[in-house]
């Protein structure tokens, strides 16, 4: 089976698994491909991942970050992508680093399951009506100020409906997936990743009447700024790419036009890492400090 393998340099011990993945038993019996930025880490000759031969599973060594960053730069191919958690939460991830073993043998033996995930577009537009697309995202799509934290107003419109106007410190547009990230952290819902739903958060809002919305998968979300708080205005896909937005120009969000293929070991399931990892659950049930 042909696996490429996507890391995160800034994990130090991110060199040791590799080597262990080279000298794992069931590494042996697997073709590698690695992204370029790791080939110098790499123990022995190896060669570079290539979308035009795209492998048959996707491996990512970091965090959710670097998940993320693989769906955006891989997803197009619709080639399963699991995780393995170099990091702190790692709740898109299926596997830490001490299940390594566990995790070549099941990809050897194809023995895990695969979860489409629903993805968001956008396209912005300036005032001289030019139209740029921009990079899909598998979590969301956040419209904020950029530097420091500042009031912006959205006006935000769904099948040509107004909705209402926005005033907060910035507007998350989330997928299922994304529900359990920045989302979740500003008062939004958790949305079991099968529902055929979208959800719009304010961050920080500036009305008690303003509250997180679900909407269908299907909508398309127009969003307008509006002045004041027009100025400086960034639109960022998954945290990690951010383009600015013309202060009299729009952005419009839909459905991405392909799902992401996530893959997971088969014990591994949502709720239970919803306990595990976001602390779900009655009180009692938590582990007692010691």
């Amino acid at each position: 089976m042909k696996v490429g393998l996507v890391g995160n340099l800034q994990y130090p011990g991110l060199a040791g698994v590799l080597a262990r993945v080279v000298g794992s038993p069931h590494g042996h019996d697997l073709e590698f491909t690695v992204e370029e930025s790791l080939r110098a880490l790499w123990p022995v000759p190896v060669a570079a991942l290539d979308p035009a031969q795209p492998p048959e599973l996707i491996l990512t060594l970091g965090g959710d970050g670097t998940l993320l960053r693989a769906a955006r730069e891989f997803g197009i191919l619709q080639v399963p992508i699991m995780g393995v958690n170099l990091g702190r939460v790692g709740f898109l991830t299926t596997a830490t680093p001490a299940d390594l073993e566990a995790v070549l043998a099941a990809i050897l033996a194809r023995e895990f399951r695969v979860e489409p995930r629903k993805t968001l577009e956008t396209v912005i537009t300036n005032s001289a009506g030019q139209s740029e697309i921009l990079p899909v995202a598998l979590n969301d799509v956040v419209f904020h100020k950029e530097g420091v934290a500042r009031l912006v107003r959205l006006r935000v419109s769904l099948g040509g409906q107004e909705v209402g106007v926005y005033s907060a410190d910035g507007l998350i547009v989330t997928t299922p997936t994304g529900s359990t990230a920045y989302s979740l952290s500003a008062g939004g819902p958790i949305v079991v990743p099968g529902v055929e739903s979208f959800v719009i958060t304010p961050v920080c809002a500036h009305t008690l009447g303003v509250r997180p919305l679900v909407i269908s998968s299907a909508e398309q979300i127009l969003i307008e700024p509006l002045p004041p708080g027009s100025a400086h205005l960034m639109v960022s896909v998954d945290g990690q790419r951010a383009t600015p937005l013309d202060p009299e120009g729009r952005a419009l969000v839909r459905r991405g036009p392909y799902d992401v293929p996530l893959a997971w070991l088969s014990e591994v399931r949502y709720f239970h890492r919803m306990r595990t990892i976001l602390g779900w659950g009655d009180i009692g049930e938590r582990e007692s400090p010691t």
